[in-house]
């Protein structure tokens, strides 16, 4: 087998066990040797109710021992009564309970002998009970007077202790006891003195044995009380109760000890036991007694008293409990006293024992035998249970000491000592076996041991000889004996490899010699890896209600995997596995799981891991994050008008500092159960001195903070309220607003509750013209606006408004300008002009109106403009009228998105809050030809093998006198490259479609179309298409060209040709394979690669392309312009506004005409438009 050394634990256990079989060793049983009692029976009682009684007596030797028994010192047969059975080779025998047993009881001894001598018990004592009872008699009753002292003896039977009596009537219900009627330890009932409430007749004294399971009952004892038994015959009935009273009054005379027992007594105690003193007195009044120790000090836990004070009661007596004790009956005529002389003794006890052992022949022996007790015990020495004869013992025995010399095998013997006095007698053995064998090892042969690296490992070499051997161990092939520092050799013969490593493996032998012979045996030593763990994270910091995993990472040897266990501890406690608490916490081998983390789960995680050979840990400390608990004790002082101090206690932090604490206050007036903050103060802090208002009833709560969050609010302080007091502050954003010209509506912020500092709260309004020299208009209102009627339009107005209460009146208003209500303009703006920019584009100048003809804030100029006529077909227009407002005192203005080639009107007018002021005169202008839009499609009527043919429609709007039309084409493929551009002049503006030849066969080309004015060429319409491959109607044709079948032929071909190109194209139409956005980005118009976006505002008369989107139309329609550029000198339409420094921030209004052409062919390319 192989023996597992463990951990360092169970190297200090071993060391200590190495020690203790080097003070004694066990002989082996192969061993002659003298017999040993191994286990004897105690003092024991035959109870009634048992089936059998037994008294055992084993032991042990070489040659097996036999047994024999005395009784009370004689010997005794157990053979002699049938109702002994005995076993064989064991002195042990039952006493079965049958009939009469009391012939057994007695002390019984049993003594075990062999060859070389005989051992011997302690004293067995059986107890064989009779049952208790108390015997059948005639109780005589009791007739005494009123006063007397009376005693009810209860003289209960012999019984097996413990003993418990109780005085009951015959209804079983107790009968009262206090200082006048008490229960002596004897069981007695004792009345101090009688009253006629005392008389009945089933006094009645029960005993208890509850070890033998026996309540047994007194006869009932009857006991009469008599107030008058001799009053004499003079007087009146009062006066002979009082003069009878008055006899029976008289002093304490103590019981119980009876004053035959004179002044003082002696009370022996046995040390360790319990002492009680009883003292019982008579008396009228009822006598109270006391205690005190006459000699000596009580004892430093004051004495128990019981009985009411009749029984003084000390545990656990020690010396210290000798000497005098007093007890003092005392009534209002006078005292009786008794002292306790009071001697503890012990029983013998041991201070030194005789030790047996095994002895070499020829050595020498000393036995000790001291005991002490009180009485002082007396020794007696046995041989093999025998008085020893002095006269034949070639030693030397004393009083306390029995010495050999030369010892030889025959003197082995089992040497009895036993200490003896009145309370006792104790015994001790002591086998000396002498001889003469050469060394036994114990330990078996080829064991195999392991251990751990860095752990210690014990080899075992359990050794008996006499004489004593020589131990030594050695390893593997060597002679040598070990003698290392890490190796330590153990009296027992065990060998202790300290700090093993990998190195220390192998086999060892040990070895044992003495005079007689040796021996030898052998050992295998393995070395394993030491268990190693980590936790993981090692020290985590989690949020309450939020979840922690701790894994527990462990190495351990390979050839300990099937011991290996592992397991969890909090706090030292054992964490048990599959604990869930509701699945909260979950344990799965390795791993620790904890979700909705609580507070109490903080604390050390500890990891334990355990194999046959040792044991690791790892532990992790969790710490758990919260906010904090609620502040505490909220406490109000130096009281102010204007403030007070708080102080707080602060609640737990839960592992995070309190950053600040947030004081906030509740009123019961204006918001009551409404929580507001008052003020902050800094984490640390836990007082603060707080502003307050007055006219508030206030209480204070407090809020802590930390990195975690708020704290629940504290509980509410105690209210304080702050008196009365004027204004300390008046109105602010003081303002005037008017719906009519001719009113003044004065409006401003009203006082916040807290502001208003007093009851009666009202508003003292002042106004007055600005530069009139005149008296402040003063009115008081309760509300926060004014309205004044009938006052001139757009006149400056001095302003103030101060808070009033009943208290007083607020600081000295600041004074307010305001204006009267506004109307509109009644002047038109003069000197309208237009400079014409581009074909899109004009600017607008005016002159403005003076202000005084504003009549209220300007806000701006509104610049109206709408068609009358086309240039191009001269047509008269119905008018759509277009604006843009420019905010503020302008006298400029950009009108973009106009049309080409046409003529406008235009007019300007003023405008406030109010509304639009007159119109100037109308202004008549011209924009001039601009580009073309985008051709409406282009489509590829015909494809050949190196022509095509090309159809186009018209431009949307031609925006001028068209002049022709510019057709481009370039070859594209499908690896993102392109051909150099071909441009082709159509002349003929009325043409719409075009043959191209010189095109290569089977070759993918992009066509591009472009409509021209005199002032440029517009956006092209695109279109792809793929020539047909060279020869393949050549071969046909020639011969066969002329044939009318092979006609019909290539008309149906043609057809279905032309059917499944249509096809194509509807479906190219919809999506095709690539989106318009591809097509432009992998095949861009050449002439859009060269086009740069340019910066608007820069115009010129060479430079009139069309703006990028469109103007808004009144209908509401938008489309944002694509324009990138500042739009500073643009005003604003119906929808947009300017900001004041002109920049654009809305859109402005025109027609509904889209800035690209909407193409039809799926290839149309969308390319943007000159500014």
């Amino acid at each position: 087998m192989e023996m597992l050394l463990s951990t360092k634990g169970i190297t200090i256990c071993l060391f200590f066990f190495v020690l203790s079989l080097a003070a004694a060793i066990e002989i082996p049983l192969s061993v002659s040797q003298l017999p040993t009692i191994t286990e004897q029976s105690h003092t024991q009682v035959a109870y009634p109710f048992d089936e059998d009684f037994t008294i055992k007596c084993e032991a042990r030797g070489n040659p097996q021992p036999t047994f024999n028994w005395t009784k009370d010192g004689k010997p005794f047969d157990l053979s002699s009564d049938p109702r002994i059975v005995t076993s064989n080779n064991s002195g042990t025998f039952v006493i079965q309970n049958r009939g009469i047993i009391n012939n057994f009881q007695g002390k019984y001894r049993c003594f075990a002998s062999n060859l070389l001598g005989t051992a011997m018990s302690e004293e067995i004592e059986l107890i064989v009970p009779s049952v208790p009872k108390f015997p059948k008699e005639k109780i005589e009753p009791l007739d005494v007077e009123h006063g007397d002292s009376v005693i009810l003896h209860c003289n209960p039977p012999k019984g097996i202790p413990p003993l418990h009596i109780y005085w009951m009537n015959i209804d079983l219900q107790h009968i009262p006891q206090d200082e006048r009627v008490s229960m002596s330890l004897k069981g007695d009932l004792y009345f101090a003195n009688v009253e006629e409430s005392d008389s009945r007749s089933d006094y009645c004294c029960f005993a208890a044995f509850p070890r033998l399971r026996t309540i047994v009952q007194k006869m009932p004892m009857t006991l009469k009380v008599s107030r008058l038994k001799h009053a004499n015959d003079s007087g009146s009935p009062n006066a002979a109760v009082t003069k009878a009273n008055f006899i029976k009054e008289r002093k304490p005379k103590l019981l119980i000890p009876p004053e035959s027992a004179g002044s003082s007594s002696s009370v022996t105690v046995i040390k360790g036991g319990v002492l009680l003193l009883e003292c019982i007195a008579e008396g009228l009044p009822t006598p109270h007694l006391s205690w005190v120790k006459v000699t000596g000090n009580m004892p430093k836990d004051e004495p128990e008293t019981e009985n009411f004070g009749k029984t003084l009661k000390i545990d656990q007596v020690t010396a210290a409990d000798e000497g005098t004790y007093q007890c003092t009956a005392s009534n209002p005529v006078g005292r009786a006293r008794h002292e306790f002389h009071v001697h503890v003794e012990e029983p013998p006890q041991w201070l030194k024992k005789p030790e047996g052992g095994v002895y070499s022949v020829g050595a020498n022996l000393v036995l000790l035998c001291e005991a002490i007790g009180n009485p002082e015990p007396s020794i007696q020495w046995k041989l093999n249970g025998m008085p020893i004869d002095g006269r034949t013992f070639r030693g030397r025995v004393s009083t306390r000491e029995i010495s050999l010399t030369n010892l030889q095998l025959q003197d082995s013997a089992v040497f009895q000592c036993e200490a003896t006095n009145k309370h006792g007698t104790i015994l001790a053995s002591a086998n000396i076996n002498v001889l003469n064998i050469a060394p036994l090892i114990l330990t078996p042969d080829g064991e195999n041991y392991a251990t751990v690296v860095g752990y210690s490992a014990f080899l075992h070499c359990d050794i008996f000889a006499s004489p004593a051997a020589d131990v030594r161990w050695t390893k593997d092939d060597s002679i040598e004996p070990l003698s290392a520092f890490h190796y330590e050799l153990y009296k027992n013969g065990t060998l202790e490899i300290r700090d093993t490593k990998k190195e220390d493996s192998g086999s060892y032998a040990c070895w044992a010699a003495n005079s007689v012979g040796k021996r030898a045996i052998t050992a295998n030593l393995d070395i394993r890896d030491a268990t190693k763990l980590v936790v993981t994270p090692k020290n985590p910091r989690v949020l309450k209600s939020h979840s922690i995993l701790l894994k527990c990472q462990a190495e351990y040897d390979s050839h300990l995997k099937h011991s290996f266990k592992l397991s969890w501890r909090k706090d030292g406690g054992e964490l048990p596995v599959n604990s869930t608490e509701g699945g909260r916490i979950i344990l799965d081998r390795d791993t620790l799981f904890i979700s909705s983390v609580l507070l109490e789960d903080q604390g050390v995680y500890k990891c334990v891991a355990s194999t046959a050979l040792d044991t690791a840990e790892a532990e992790a400390q969790l710490i758990v994050l919260d906010v904090p608990d609620p502040p505490e004790d909220l406490q109000l002082s130096e009281n102010q008008n204007r403030s007070v101090r708080l102080s707080w206690k602060a609640g737990a932090s839960h592992n995070s500092p309190v950053n600040e604490s947030i004081i906030e206050f509740e009123e019961n007036h204006w918001e009551p159960e409404t929580w507001q903050e008052l003020i902050r103060v800094p984490g640390n802090d836990t007082t603060a001195l707080l502003p307050l208002a007055p006219y508030v009833n206030y209480q204070f709560r407090v809020v802590s903070v930390n990195a975690v969050g708020r704290s629940q609010p504290s509980k509410p302080s105690l209210r304080y309220a702050t008196p009365p007091a004027a204004p300390d502050k008046n109105p602010e954003n003081i303002r005037v607003e008017a719906s009519e010209p001719n009113e003044m509506v004065m409006k401003w912020e009203p006082l916040k509750p807290m502001e208003r500092n007093g009851p009666g709260l009202e508003y003292k309004v002042s106004w007055r013209q600005r530069g009139v020299e005149t008296d402040w208009n003063e009115e008081l209102v309760k509300k926060h606006s004014l309205s004044v009627k009938n006052v001139p339009t757009f006149v400056p107005y001095e302003i103030k408004v101060q808070a009033v209460n009943n208290l007083g009146s607020g600081p000295e208003p600041n004074i307010t300008i305001g204006y009267s209500g506004e109307d509109v303009p009644d002047a038109a703006p003069a000197g309208v002009s237009v400079e014409v920019l581009n074909s899109t584009l004009v600017e607008v100048f005016w002159v403005g109106i003076p202000r005084d003809r504003v009549r209220g804030h300007l806000r701006g100029y509104k610049v109206n403009w709408w068609k009358t006529r086309s240039m191009l077909d001269g047509k008269r227009h119905h008018p759509e009228k277009h604006f843009l407002t420019f905010v503020g005192e302008r006298n400029y203005g950009m009108i973009p998105g106009l049309e080409p080639f046409s003529e406008f009107r235009l007019t300007v007018s003023a405008f406030t809050s109010r509304g639009d002021g007159p119109e100037s005169s109308p202004v008549v202008f011209k924009t001039p030809e601009g580009v073309p839009e985008q051709p409406r499609f282009l489509r590829i009527l015909n494809f050949d093998k190196d022509s095509v043919t090309l159809s186009w429609g018209l431009p949307k709007k031609a925006n001028g006198h068209l002049t022709g039309y510019i057709l481009q084409y370039q070859i594209i493929n499908e690896t993102h490259e392109v051909g150099a551009v071909s441009n082709v002049s159509v002349a003929n503006h009325s043409a719409l479609s075009w043959h191209l030849a010189g095109l290569s066969p089977s070759t993918k080309y992009k066509f591009y179309i472009k409509a021209c004015t005199a002032k440029g060429c517009g956006k092209a319409a695109t279109e792809e298409g793929l020539t047909l491959a060279q020869g393949t109607y050549a071969g046909i044709y020639e011969g066969i060209s002329t044939q009318g079948w092979f006609i019909g032929l290539m008309c149906a071909i043609a057809l279905l040709t032309l059917l499944l190109l249509t096809v194509c194209f509807v479906r190219r139409n919809k999506g095709g394979k690539y989106s318009v956005k591809e097509k432009e980005d992998l095949h861009p118009d050449p002439e859009a690669q060269s086009i740069k976006d340019e910066i608007f505002g820069e115009y010129s008369d060479s430079d009139e392309k069309p703006l990028k989107g469109s103007l808004q139309s009144l209908n509401g329609d938008i489309k944002a312009t694509g324009s990138a550029d500042s739009l500073v000198d643009y005003g604003e339409g119906e929808h947009g506004m300017f900001n004041e420094d002109g920049s654009f921030i809305g859109a402005y209004s025109g027609s509904k005409e889209k800035g690209s052409v909407e193409s039809t062919g799926s290839s149309t390319a969308t390319f943007p438009l000159h500014a």
